[in-house]
């Protein structure tokens, strides 16, 4: 008897467990909704790349757009040694 059990549950399962986890789903949607208040809706929310242009544009306020550091000032940053490793004729101790 319990082989025949075992086989019908097998070949039902699909059946009982998506109308359970819909029930279960749509109680916990609701549940949650009753908890947090009226839902969130996609047009009520700025997005991150709205606030991040935002944060952007705040930024640059007090700020004189003309004056820009050069790209040679920028690479400066980067260690001498790294970029010179390979290079006989810029590299330290190195006899000519």
């Amino acid at each position: 008897m319990w082989p025949m059990v075992w086989v019908a549950m097998r070949t039902y399962a699909p059946y009982v467990t998506f109308p359970a986890a819909f029930v279960i789903g749509a109680v916990g949607y609701h549940l949650e909704w009753f908890i947090r208040g009226t839902p969130n809706t996609r047009d009520e929310e700025r997005s991150i790349f709205e606030l991040r242009e935002e944060r952007k544009l705040q930024e640059q306020v007090g700020k004189d757009s003309t004056q820009v550091i050069s790209l040679k000032d920028k690479l400066e940053f980067t260690p001498k040694a790294a970029l010179n490793r390979n290079r006989p004729e810029k590299s330290i101790g190195v006899a000519d």
